[in-house]
């Protein structure tokens, strides 16, 4: 397991790229004032406990640069960078591709929204950040995976097992590390039954 990649809680992580001395965080929730300070900032969609104001503000610098769509860029300060499905961008030297996210079978993330996951390269890996999603056709499209973060709670996003199944038959990653639980909704057991169905090795975060 890489010991550049914090857990926080829910989905948001510090990842420590130690090539250009940045610190990334995604989706910001339930931080302290402790926490150290952002270089990147990547936030998925405009959900409270993926977009959140207060939280942004306790990491955000001057030169904070703020990865979002373009509902989330309304509620937020700073430099802000927005993206849609699809685009690429280069940030601090960083490569981030925004990348689909949304429910098939529910109907809390419309893929309408356009709200996002992302794949960008830290340490010379690929990191797939799902975000608030289901299982998707998309997720075969993603190329090399080192890393995949996957929501794993269901109700909202996928169940362990669709996870498990997205993970296995179209996102092949060498390392799965599961999220969205212990929060809002969804506990360890979830994440425990997702590293039980998944073919790739599995660590779960504390």
């Amino acid at each position: 397991m890489p010991d550049w990649i914090e857990y926080i809680c829910h989905d948001c992580f510090r990842i420590r790229d130690k090539e250009h001395g940045l610190v990334i965080y995604t989706d910001p929730y339930k931080l302290n004032h402790d926490h150290e300070k952002a270089d990147i900032i990547l936030i998925t969609h405009s959900h409270f406990d993926h977009c959140s104001p207060p939280d942004v503000r306790k990491i955000q610098k001057p030169d904070t640069v703020i990865v979002t769509t373009q509902d989330c860029a309304d509620k937020i300060a700073g430099n802000i960078e927005r993206v849609s499905p699809g685009l690429t961008m280069t940030v601090k030297g960083i490569k981030i591709k925004a990348v689909a996210a949304y429910n098939t079978n529910k109907k809390y993330h419309p893929k309408a929204n356009n709200w996002c996951g992302y794949v960008f390269t830290v340490n010379g890996k690929n990191i797939y950040l799902a975000g608030d999603t289901d299982k998707i056709p998309e997720m075969s499209d993603l190329g090399e995976i080192d890393i995949a973060l996957l929501p794993v709670s269901g109700t909202y996003v996928m169940t362990p097992e669709e996870a498990a199944q997205a993970c296995n038959e179209l996102i092949k990653p060498k390392l799965a590390i599961p999220m969205h639980y212990g929060v809002i909704i969804g506990d360890k057991g979830d994440a425990e039954r997702f590293k039980e169905l998944c073919e790739c090795e599995v660590e779960i975060l504390k």
